[in-house]
């Protein structure tokens, strides 16, 4: 029978069906930080069991941690606990930590790939939605809730039921300035913030195959944000040259071993899904949010909707995102004033996205008004951009490169975004105080935000580009 590449892995993971339930799924890899996995380890320890197989769990501080002066003690008590306790609990359970001042620390979406543990056919879970990133290898990978972290570490497998699978097509050449975050945004204006809820997502397409693997990672990232269990890329050639001769790849014949099985993960061609979607790569323009979920997304060029012309339904919606964001429905969003630009996030903050982002200003310098933040994705990236003399380029533009943790993309660390501020943000949510309580968010590429950092004001990148 022809098979979907969601079929099959999930049907090699099958520990056990439950009749008129869900299934028992084996998990090959389990990523934690310090904030979903303290509960977890309570759990275990009050049960006075360990982690069943710690070999297979990887942790990392991110996203409480400062993105300034690491080697000084964590301000902020909640964080600083919250580390102390990830400390403490990997210690007693024999888990890798990857903690502050090792050179393999980082967002766990970002270390988990540059490392290699991150491989085809996996299933992967970790206590965050944005889980989805690693299926960008032809990986089932999801975000779990704490009880689900607790169940994972006791007995290496979770419940859970098969959803419903989805492909969506992008076909055709991108335009010039258009890079990945623009094709997620696109396909989240065109079917919503909840248009894929219930469904695994397959990107796929001659759009998505021309991709780095970095920008594909970009794509399932956000494949959360339109309400997917998860996200997911059949691996290539591109895929397999990124994995392989990084840490923890297999070498020699077990490489060997490893590809071939690899190269089996496809959709078949008569395999088909229980919804499937074709856009058009050229269609796509440089794109941005105005609103409070990432849905609401329009081409740099384009108006912000009016009431009128959206569905009864979500006039309510438009009306309070766009009091909450201070902007006027119907009138352009090109040109409206910047304060912060934040580069960083497990969506934005590889080295190709702080290269394309260097590239574009070198020799140019940042807007007077406005406070730029570039924040690694891990200590390997921060140490490549150095070597690269990528922090030279920032340095001489006025942005500030800061040490890697998840930052300004959620308000729950130092770098909060102050009220009433705009940021354009590499990060994946614009959700009302994601970046601090009243922070005002609108979701762009690294070169969108590039380019409003230099102007101060939402630019068409493509303007520079052209000169």
């Amino acid at each position: 029978m022809a098979q979907t590449l969601f079929d099959k892995i999930w049907n090699t993971h099958i520990v056990k069906n439950i009749e008129g339930g869900p299934a028992v799924l084996y998990i090959d890899k389990h990523f934690i930080h310090e904030v979903t996995s303290p509960q977890a380890f309570t759990g275990l320890n009050k049960r006075g069991i360990k982690v069943f197989r710690p070999q297979q769990t990887i942790a990392t501080a991110d996203h409480n941690v400062p993105t300034l002066n690491q080697h000084l003690p964590i301000k902020e008590e909640l964080g600083r606990l919250q580390v102390e306790a990830l400390i403490k609990n990997c210690a007693e359970h024999r888990v890798e930590l990857y903690g502050l001042g090792h050179p393999f620390q980082g967002i766990v979406h970002v270390i988990g790939p540059e490392l290699g543990i991150t491989q085809p056919g996996n299933t992967i879970v970790c206590g965050d939605s944005h889980t989805s990133t690693h299926g960008a290898f032809g990986a089932i990978a999801f975000g779990i809730g704490t009880s689900e972290v607790e169940m994972v570490l006791s007995t290496q497998c979770l419940m859970q039921t098969k959803p419903k699978l989805m492909r969506i097509n992008i076909e055709g050449e991108l335009k010039n300035g258009v890079v990945s975050k623009d094709i997620v945004l696109y396909i989240l204006s065109k079917i919503t913030a909840s248009g894929a809820t219930g469904y695994a997502v397959e990107f796929a397409g001659s759009a998505i195959r021309s991709l780095s693997m970095e920008a594909r990672m970009t794509i399932c990232n956000m494949s959360i944000e339109m309400g997917a269990r998860c996200g997911m890329i059949a691996p290539d050639e591109t895929t397999f040259s990124y994995v392989k001769g990084r840490k923890f790849a297999p070498t020699g014949a077990a490489w060997d071993k490893k590809l071939a099985y690899w190269k089996t993960l496809f959709t078949d061609a008569t395999a088909t899904f229980d919804k499937e979607i074709t856009l058009d790569a050229a269609d796509i323009t440089p794109m941005i949010t105005y609103g409070t979920n990432p849905g609401m997304g329009i081409g740099v060029n384009e108006n912000i909707p009016t009431v009128a012309q959206v569905h009864d339904n979500d006039r309510s919606g438009l009306e309070k995102s766009l009091a909450y964001m201070g902007l006027q429905q119907g009138h352009p969003i090109k040109g409206q004033k910047i304060d912060y630009v934040f580069i960083g996030s497990c969506t934005n903050s590889r080295i190709e996205d702080l290269r394309m982002v260097a590239s574009f200003v070198k020799g140019k310098h940042k807007a007077d008004n406005v406070e730029v933040w570039i924040v690694p994705g891990s200590k390997q990236v921060e140490k490549q951009a150095i070597e690269e003399g990528i922090d030279k380029v920032f340095e001489a533009a006025g942005f500030q490169l800061r040490q890697p943790g998840c930052s300004a993309c959620l308000g729950m660390n130092e770098d909060k975004i102050p009220a009433g501020k705009y940021c354009i943000s590499t990060s994946n949510r614009n959700f009302e105080g994601r970046q601090g309580a009243g922070a005002r968010t609108l979701l762009a590429s690294p070169l969108s935000a590039a380019a409003a950092a230099v102007t101060g004001f939402v630019a068409d990148v493509r303007e520079f580009m052209n000169n």
